[in-house]
């Protein structure tokens, strides 16, 4: 029996949209399906439109909630203007963002990063993440409010030789958090959870020895559960962090302890 000023009713989404890129697999796919199970009306977003839509159905299908899978190159500035337009004529406002896409290809050596590989990992993980932030965030202030929510990872503050091009985005993806929460204050919050390693469909492809290392180096002993995402952004997109604002939340198992 529900009590009466539930405390858990602040976490519900009913009535909100959101926009989810990078949404169609991992991390993303766990928000989407968390948030429409809140009551949440959802667009998913990644390069591979068919995987979209995939998910869509199966949003619509498993909670009754609206669904929309949309093809979209977040590196792109007119596919952002694309997304944003899209989700608005559909649905008519957009009450959160989730500016989950990220890419970190591999190279040999710091001379083997390209200008198009350099080029690439900034415009998917900060140029799109910023365009997005802007174009939906001004809808938001505008309108009733609403919640951004950007994803970067522990490489902004704990950034390794085999991933500069993105620990820099990541970085830069913090210094957008902070400096977009003051510009949108106070109808639009605009947070940030910084994941560690995650066993997602990708960490497939890891060496066994590093899953090794991080089951050694990782305080919790592990890599985390895509699920396990999921009370970060539930909280960041609702009610539940109404006084929250330019905030970086670190979910890895404590890999970062002590760096702020």
């Amino acid at each position: 029996m529900t009590q009466k000023n539930d405390p858990t009713d602040q976490f519900r989404l009913d009535g909100k949209i959101a926009v989810v890129t990078g949404g169609s697999r991992g991390l993303g796919k766990e928000m989407v399906l968390a948030f429409a199970k809140c009551g949440a009306d959802v667009v998913i977003a990644s390069r591979k439109e068919d995987a979209c839509k995939d998910l869509a159905r199966t949003v619509i299908e498993e909670t009754g909630q609206r669904a929309l899978g949309i093809g979209c190159h977040v590196g792109h500035w007119d596919a952002c203007d694309d997304l944003a337009k899209r989700s608005l004529d559909h649905f008519g406002h957009v009450d959160i963002l989730v500016n989950n896409a990220g890419m970190s290809p591999r190279y040999s050596s710091v001379l083997d990063i390209s200008e198009e590989l350099y080029d690439k990992v900034m415009g998917v993980n900060l140029k799109g993440a910023f365009r997005l932030a802007a174009v939906l965030g001004t809808e938001m202030f505008e309108g009733t409010g609403g919640s951004i929510i950007n994803v970067s990872s522990i490489a902004a503050d704990m950034p390794t030789p085999i991933e500069i091009p993105y620990g820099a985005a990541k970085s830069g993806l913090h210094s957008i958090t902070k400096s977009l929460a003051r510009a949108f204050a106070p109808k639009v919050r605009v947070n940030c959870i910084m994941p560690g390693a995650f066993m997602t469909d990708i960490s497939k492809a890891w060496p066994a020895e590093m899953v090794a290392g991080l089951e050694q180096s990782i305080p919790m002993k592990r890599g985390g559960q895509p699920h396990e995402i999921v009370g970060a952004a539930l909280y960041l997109a609702s009610d539940a962090s109404r006084y929250s604002t330019g905030s970086i939340i670190k979910i890895d198992g404590g890999a970062t302890y002590g760096m702020g």
